[in-house]
């Protein structure tokens, strides 16, 4: 993210083997005689825009680049166990003896005390553990019901982006005009610790009512009808999110007399009386196609969608209406994959990393 804005992000991996998630395949990138090179599609996902080398950091030559390398960096993020770069001279406090306004950014699993520090997390662990799953998929006594992950690794990619804005919000402590301090931080940033943070409302409801929420497949939990709806052919969702929408959607349907019915007047109304609304709107929704839906609902300016497969999504309007803003707006996104083999130089520009 912080290479999507422009930053010149340098990625240091293993000599020979480079990233483990280079490896993270099928499905791997095609070469152009179409067939499978050794570069995962997971890599490029997340190493866009990036420059790479390769350093063996159990070397003193190794270690001594790197140390030179921070001297001159703005930001530092690295991943290892906690207290790993300690033998190398690479933690925070080596470091920042070098460099007072190094930025050190740590992701670890769980954090750099407490305990499980000394463990390794991972995407689907932390799913499990911060309570996400619990939340997900449809109820026990349903099909298919039961804990189900996120179909993304949602937790490393918030952690991420936790990770980006912390690192922006330390640059501005250091270098604001007015109030900056001249002096780089330590950002402590746990898997874990994202997880129960990105819980957001859900966690808020337990808090406020001592109540743990449950897994209710796609109904939201404090709106309705916010869900997905068979229709005659196929489905569609329906995001109703005050009760102007929902009056006008009642008037759109010819059941205007839905929005002064007590039991649905108002959201939480609607919310408690969930069963007996969706005993009207499920046979209603069956009566037309999703495109009739989509166009009757259009008109209307209701918040709906019909479902599409991942793979007819790049290929919707929404793609090229301007809603959705590819990545070639962004300064550097031509820059080529960073590509593991041997160079030479200390920093490459173009495909070839550097080798040390």
């Amino acid at each position: 993210m912080l290479a999507d804005l422009g930053a010149d992000v340098i990625k240091v991996e293993r000599p020979v083997a480079g990233d483990d998630t280079r490896h993270w395949g099928p499905p791997f990138l095609k070469n152009d005689a179409g067939n499978d090179t050794r570069e995962a599609s997971y890599f490029t996902a997340c190493n866009r825009n990036k420059r790479s080398i390769t350093v063996d950091m159990a070397h003193p030559e190794g270690q001594a680049l790197l140390r030179q390398m921070a001297q001159e960096a703005d930001v530092v993020v690295e991943n290892f166990k906690v207290g790993g770069l300690a033998q190398y001279g690479l933690d925070y406090d080596s470091l920042k003896a070098l460099n007072p306004k190094l930025i050190y950014c740590s992701i670890t699993g769980f954090g750099q005390d407490g305990p499980y520090a000394e463990r390794a997390g991972y995407d689907l662990m932390v799913q499990a553990m911060c309570g996400l799953m619990s939340i997900t998929g449809h109820a026990d006594e349903q099909p298919g019901g039961g804990p189900l992950k996120v179909g993304v690794a949602v937790i490393d990619v918030f952690t991420g982006l936790y990770a980006s804005n912390a690192i922006l919000a330390a640059i501005n402590a250091r270098d604001n005009a007015r109030t900056g301090t001249g002096q780089g931080q330590y950002i402590d940033m746990a898997l874990l610790d994202v997880g129960m943070a990105v819980l957001a409302n859900q966690a808020a409801g337990y808090l406020a009512t001592g109540q743990a929420p449950g897994r209710a497949g796609n109904i939201h939990p404090s709106l309705a009808p916010y869900q997905d709806f068979k229709t005659s052919d196929g489905n569609v969702l329906l995001a109703i999110g005050n009760d102007g929408q929902f009056a006008r959607f009642c008037a759109a349907v010819h059941q205007p007399e839905w929005a002064q019915d007590a039991r649905f007047a108002t959201n939480t109304a609607r919310v408690q009386n969930r069963t007996a609304l969706l005993a009207l709107m499920v046979p209603l929704m069956q009566t037309r196609g999703t495109q009739e839906w989509i166009a009757l609902l259009e008109d209307e300016e209701e918040p709906r969608q019909a479902f599409v497969w991942l793979a007819r999504h790049w290929l919707h309007r929404s793609l090229d209406d301007g809603n959705v803003h590819a990545g070639h707006r962004h300064r550097n996104a031509a820059r080529p994959l960073p590509w593991l083999g041997p160079c030479t130089e200390r920093r490459c520009s173009g495909p070839n990393p550097a080798a040390v």
